[in-house]
């Protein structure tokens, strides 16, 4: 009789040891018990999961997770935004349909429209923050959820704006301050973003981006600054010339602000030639996300607006 009672204790402990290993508790919503046996809750519990790419663990990748800003999982239809231009409207903030999933135990099953059929592991970390493992790849992705009306866009903004900056064709500089000494920026009307460099371009304004003409191009940073999340700066290494610094600001999803500490210059740029990046493999032109961590400078805003 003791042999049988003590057969059942360890199979009990057994049991909660698996299960313990398994799945977390959401505290936070009452309705999200156990992420196990309530995954369609738990994916639908927020409208919007950022994919924040830096938490991301193993060395595989998951094309339309590398892809995308955000995720949504609204019954049974995959949304994501793929684009930091644009985010917050497209598709009333929730992006594009990208594919259809179903959710398992523990697990859901995306068919995407590009990526094929992906089945993930569901772990609720904590209240807001979900982790998606592909067990075939060893690899896990974290989601932190937000509702629409509490997602702050200007942080996802300036958080990857080296995106947001790639993701038109060309700049074109549209306003320049009267105040500020004669530099020669002045002359540059046209900016290019690419992965790994930049070019630019004293062409005259309103040149069909088809035509212009890459005057200049060399290496860009752009920082952030250290006790200012809203800040970011931004150097141009020019091949055998100097170095421009300036100080970068977000106007909209199709304007940028770059001031010219140097010369107390103000530059208005324009976003050309917009590149949207629908679904991933092929149509996305190559674009996916990486860990980033831009070097940090320790200055203070010149600009005062």
């Amino acid at each position: 009789m003791i042999m049988k009672a003590k057969l059942l204790f360890l199979l009990l402990l057994l049991g909660t040891l698996l299960t313990s290993c398994y799945h977390e508790v959401i505290i936070e919503d009452d309705f999200i018990e156990e992420s196990a046996f309530n995954t369609n809750q738990v994916l639908q519990s927020y409208d919007l999961w950022y994919v924040d790419i830096n938490a991301t663990r193993g060395t595989g990748e998951i094309p339309f997770l590398q892809l995308a800003f955000t995720l949504s999982f609204d019954n049974g239809i995959l949304h994501a935004n793929n684009n930091i231009v644009g985010i917050g409207k497209t598709g009333n903030g929730f992006g594009i349909d990208v594919g259809n999933y179903g959710t398992l135990r523990g697990a859901v099953e995306i068919d995407h429209d590009v990526d094929g059929l992906w089945v993930l592991e569901v772990f609720a970390i904590d209240g807001n923050t979900l982790e998606l493992y592909s067990p075939a790849l060893d690899t896990s992705y974290f989601l932190e959820g937000y509702q629409t009306n509490n997602f702050d866009y200007d942080f996802v903004f300036y958080d990857n704006i080296n995106y947001f900056i790639q993701e038109y064709d060309a700049w074109e500089k549209v306003y320049t301050s009267e105040a500020g000494a004669l530099n020669d920026f002045d002359d540059e009307n046209f900016l290019q973003f690419l992965p790994d460099f930049f070019r630019s371009s004293i062409d005259a304004s309103r040149t069909p981006i088809s035509n212009l003409q890459w005057d200049f191009e060399g290496d860009y940073q752009v920082y952030d600054v250290e006790n200012d999340e809203m800040l970011k700066t931004l150097t141009l290494a020019y091949d055998g010339m100097g170095n421009d610094y300036f100080e970068l600001y977000v106007i909209n999803d199709s304007t940028i602000e770059l001031y010219h500490p140097n010369s107390e210059t103000v530059y208005e740029f324009k976003g050309r030639g917009y590149r949207e990046y629908l679904k991933s493999g092929k149509n996305s032109g190559g674009k996916k996300r990486q860990k980033t961590l831009n070097p940090t400078m320790k200055v203070k805003r010149s600009r005062i607006k």
